[in-house]
């Protein structure tokens, strides 16, 4: 009542209220995000106000897209996002599980528990999880050479969350196969060194890795090869084209020899560096079939290529500078700055280079490569949403992966964790707390059955039956998940359904914390100034 006094046009929502308020807006968010979960989940079909099209299952590509314009439900939707920019997924999972301690909670609190109590036994719940997760882990060797199976394993059971079965099984394997390729013993893992094209070209199944790079220009001249095998690739950051002088200087000439010697003159430390070049590849190519490609970052004119055609060089221009820093890691070689102190230790090696047109754009493809630490996945697709899709999957794909090399360990999934930690709350941590944190402590436990509950539903099995089963299961000393086709109990780890460990960690960590802020608001106030900067 007070702020009424300070502000009369303040909009005041009072204790129940607003701690209402926030528990609808988290079961609201929840509802919306729930029938996405797992495999079987249905997909969303955002629409945009220019009336394009997304298709998604993905709760980070969801989240990001909507409007939002409840500030509860916003702040769990940061969160959220906030979780996919750390471990690569678990975006759904976050906010069913903060919507679900939030409406275990509204049951204790309608019968006139204080939310402080409920906070004490989350805090307790979620220090004795994250303890039971650590025992619950399955360790992974990594060593030089990673165990592509669980690799595989852990990549197959997050893209079939994204995608259609037969699909995610094929890109399996190329998720693995370019995260191994990328990996140097001793270093972290850059995901930037896996270029990920789209062509809008064929099936969605024709997606394929190539272990090499895709440039997505050709080559500006008409008398180039479109086709070459054995090639020897200069990178190189040099200018090769004319440029103007930084001041505005005049220059008389009283005869055409002395203007043709003047644009000479000025053409000459370009044709000097073109030189150079040259010079190079005949050394390199002479008496054997190879050839030359020069992929240059910064600018080549007309004349510069025409002297490169005439010796049989392949050169594109303007190529990105990702671009150089993976040519590199693919190819061999360095990259040079400078035409001054060309040797053949500088030069990459490709097997064959060639270029693809579709339509009016130009891809140059760099294949068969010695010893990659760079590769691309060309991704495929009829349309735009197929590939957009596809990215958002294989992006997540990826960071599982590179997950899973770095914690070098594993959790079972299909429910099978949730299932466990809740068990080991009811079964073992209850007990041992005091008083009235207990009803904190149950409500965690059951909050994380939102998992295994969901993914029953999404299946169109009944939840009661399900929970019943795996509950039963694990107190018979048995670690199952469920199987969304029967409804029956799995063994994961014989069906190879694993999940990432820092992804649980996270979900584990980060959702009590914005549940706890939560019910802990008391007076919800609309009466502040605008808390953006002026512009």
């Amino acid at each position: 009542m007070s702020i009424r006094v300070l502000n009369p046009n303040a909009e005041v929502l009072n204790k129940s209220a607003a701690l209402h308020m926030n528990i609808n807006a988290a079961k609201g968010l929840q509802d919306v995000l729930k029938t996405n979960l797992g495999p079987t989940g249905t997909i969303k079909m955002l629409v945009g106000g220019a009336g394009d099209i997304k298709l998604t299952k993905d709760g980070n590509t969801l989240l990001k897209e909507m409007q939002i314009q409840n500030p509860t439900a916003i702040m769990i939707a940061r969160t959220a996002v906030a979780q996919d920019d750390t471990s690569g997924d678990g975006t759904t999972t976050t906010v069913l599980f903060i919507g679900e301690l939030m409406k275990q909670s509204e049951r204790y609190i309608d019968e006139g528990m204080h939310p402080r109590v409920l906070v004490d036994g989350f805090e307790i719940a979620k220090r004795a999880v994250l303890q039971f997760l650590e025992k619950f882990k399955t360790p992974v060797v990594i060593g030089n050479e990673p165990d592509k199976e669980i690799l595989k394993m852990v990549a197959r059971t997050t893209l079939r969350t994204k995608l259609y079965e037969s699909l995610a099984d094929q890109l399996t394997d190329i998720v693995a196969n370019a995260v191994i390729c990328i990996r140097k013993p001793e270093e972290p893992i850059d995901l930037f060194m896996v270029e990920i094209m789209h062509m809008r070209h064929k099936f969605d199944v024709d997606t394929q890795l190539i272990e090499g790079l895709v440039l997505d220009h050709g080559s500006r001249h008409p008398d180039m090869k479109r086709r070459a095998e054995n090639c020897h690739i200069l990178t190189c950051n040099v200018s090769l084209e004319y440029e103007k002088s930084e001041i505005n200087a005049g220059f008389f000439y009283s005869s055409a020899e002395q203007r043709e010697a003047m644009v000479a003159a000025e053409r000459r430390s370009v044709d000097e560096r073109v030189q150079k070049i040259i010079d190079l590849k005949n050394k390199v190519c002479a008496g054997n079939d190879n050839n030359f490609v020069i992929i240059n970052q910064k600018g080549i004119d007309p004349p510069s290529l025409d002297l490169l055609a005439r010796a049989g060089i392949i050169a594109l221009r303007r190529a990105k500078r990702r671009n150089m820093e993976r040519l590199v890691l693919a190819c061999g070689g360095e990259a040079v700055n400078s035409v001054d102190d060309l040797t053949e230790d500088s030069l990459g090696w490709a097997g064959l280079v060639y270029e693809h047109v579709l339509g009016e754009d130009k891809y140059t493809f760099v294949e068969n490569v010695k010893h990659p630490h760079s590769c691309t996945i060309l991704i495929k697709g009829p349309n735009d949403h197929t590939i957009a899709q596809i990215k958002d999957a294989v992006r997540d794909g990826l960071r599982a992966v590179k997950n899973t090399i770095e914690d070098e360990s594993v959790v079972l999934g299909a429910g099978a964790f949730e299932v466990a930690a809740r068990q080991y709350l009811v079964n073992d941590v209850k007990k041992t707390v005091q008083g009235r944190a207990q009803l904190g402590v149950q409500a965690f436990a059951d909050a994380l059955l939102i998992v295994p509950k969901t993914l029953a539903e999404n299946s169109g099995l009944d939840t009661q039956d399900v929970i019943i089963s795996l509950t039963g299961e694990h107190d018979n000393g048995n670690v199952v998940g469920l199987n969304q086709h029967t409804g029956e109990a799995i063994d994961p780890q014989m069906e190879g359904i694993f999940d990432n460990y820092s992804v649980k960690r996270q979900i584990i960590n980060s959702g009590p914390v914005i549940a706890s802020q939560l019910l802990l608001v008391d007076e919800a106030i609309r009466a502040g100034r605008n808390m953006r900067k002026p512009t």
